[in-house]
């Protein structure tokens, strides 16, 4: 008798303490309490001289979600340097028709060498095969 009354003890023990864990029945999906906030009342704001829009004008907020990304993190457009400025003034400004032109026979090129042939055709790899070698000059 004593035997099975210290198993049924157990056994009960072991079932309530079962209950306990954090995957039973309890387990509930509660809010977090902390993580909940007032929402501010609306108020009318108190400037009522605001100006209908012009049919045609643009509209103030009319960027692109990724141009407000852009300008957040970058800080928009910013102004050119002195120096930035004076090497556009001198490279000027291109020839509209430039792509079409340069397949032309009488485009004239450059021919580099069998140096920049070599360079331009050598497969591609990590470097580990690479070697130089100097020339006295």
């Amino acid at each position: 008798m004593r035997k099975s009354t210290t198993t049924i003890l157990l056994a009960a023990g072991a079932a309530m303490l079962a209950g306990c864990g954090g995957g039973g029945i309890f387990n509930r999906d509660r809010p977090d309490e902390f993580a909940v906030q007032r929402q501010a009342p609306l108020v009318v704001p108190p400037d009522f001289n605001l100006v209908p829009p012009q049919p045609g004008a643009p509209r103030p907020a009319d960027d692109s979600a990724g141009q407000q990304a852009l300008d957040a993190m970058f800080g928009g457009p910013s102004a050119r340097s002195g120096s930035e400025t004076s090497l556009l003034e001198r490279a000027g400004t291109a020839d509209p028709g430039i792509r079409s032109a340069i397949g032309d026979l009488d485009t004239h090129t450059v021919d580099k060498g069998s140096i920049t042939r070599t360079i331009v055709a050598a497969p591609e790899g990590d470097g580990r095969e690479a070697q130089a070698i100097v020339t006295p000059g």
